[in-house]
Order: structure tokens, then sequence, then C-alpha cells
């Protein structure tokens, strides 16, 4: 994934309004206006939203007639889960070798008869 890609993805990913549309249109294609019943926005604002969602890859958008139908890119969020998924190993990995560490910790004070902190 090319670094433009996912800071636009992070960028659209980070506003609450435009998360609530993609996990509506995860239900399924939808229209314009019934993505926006639920916000307490104009529709332009919406249309917004959708363009910066659309310019990220994380929608797709066709014109039917009158009907304005969108659709979700689940391409482009496996492309960003896979990123944020090597630092996920990351942090696992750490925590094992602190958890390791601990339990050394423990047995070593065990060993010489201190006494163990209570949490």
């Amino acid at each position: 994934m090319r670094p433009d890609h996912l800071s636009a993805t992070f960028a659209a990913l980070a506003d609450p309004t435009r998360r609530a549309i993609l996990a509506r249109l995860a239900s399924g294609e939808t229209t314009v206006s019934e993505l926006a019943e639920p916000f307490a926005i104009s529709l332009p604002a919406v249309s917004k939203h959708l363009k910066v969602l659309e310019r990220a890859g994380l929608i797709a958008r066709a014109r039917e007639a009158q009907r304005r139908p969108c659709r979700l890119e689940a391409s482009r969020l496996k492309e960003v889960a896979d990123w944020v998924e090597r630092y996920r190993r990351f942090w696992e990995q750490s925590f094992d070798r602190l958890d390791d560490y601990l339990r050394k910790l423990q047995a070593k004070e065990k060993k010489h008869g201190r006494k163990q902190r209570k949490s």
C-alpha cells in the first residue's frame, strides 16, 4: 500500500461520521439520502463526507437514473488491517517478553523467601 493511500485512508477513518457511514455500508449498498437519515447534518455535508471516503478508496458511488447508490470497498480496509497487523504482533511479542520477565522475577522472589506484593 502506498503511503499516500494509507494517509488518505486513516484521515477518512478519523471522523466518527465517516466511520458510521462505513458501518452502515457494511450492511449493503444504499443511497446517499438513506445514508444521511440518521445524522443531524445536511445532505451536502453528508455528500462531503462521501467524497472523502470515495477519494480514500473506501466507497464507490454509482448513478442509476435518479438513484445514487453507494457501496463499501472493503479491499482498502483490508490493506489497513494488514498494515496494523504488523504492529499488533510487535506489541503481543513485547507483552509476552514482559510476562516472561515478571514470571522469572516472581520465581526469584519466591526462591529467596521474599513476600510477593499483592495488587
